[in-house]
């Protein structure tokens, strides 16, 4: 439970399922306040820093980057501020992904044809090897 002194780390951990590692990575980037240490060090967390981090926990299983996540922070520190930047970077981040949907999906069709083509037998007549060790064979690109 939140005291008037704040909560300890674990408890923001346990609250927002973010490892202690991670918020201590998150105050070191930047994206997350340093927060008042206790007359014996520890830290203490405040509610401002609970529903931060649960921000940054949601941006982050959207899968945004920390870059992104940072300017998102900074954006959101100014609530008169047109939204329009925001809604870049959001939808930057769905062409990103819709991007790795149809990369996905070319190397599913791709390995599915792989993976159909062998019917048994052993390796030295391998299809799956046959096409793994020659790129030629292969009907989509998918290379890096």
């Amino acid at each position: 439970m939140q005291h008037s002194r704040g909560m300890g780390i674990g408890e923001m951990s346990r609250r927002t399922g973010v490892k202690v590692p991670t918020i201590r990575y998150y105050e070191g980037e930047g994206l997350l306040p340093e927060p008042d240490r206790s007359e014996g060090n520890q830290r203490r967390y405040s509610r401002s820093h609970l529903e931060r981090l649960m921000f940054i926990r949601h941006a982050r299983d959207l899968g945004m980057s920390t870059k992104a996540v940072h300017e998102l922070v900074q954006l959101s520190s100014n609530p008169e501020q047109s939204c329009s930047v925001a809604n870049q970077i959001a939808s930057s981040h769905l062409a990103d992904v819709r991007n790795r949907i149809a990369r996905l999906r070319s190397l599913e069709s791709e390995l599915e044809r792989i993976a159909n083509s062998c019917h048994g037998g052993t390796i030295g007549e391998c299809s799956v090897i046959a096409a793994l060790s020659d790129h030629t064979m292969c009907q989509t690109e998918h290379s890096h």
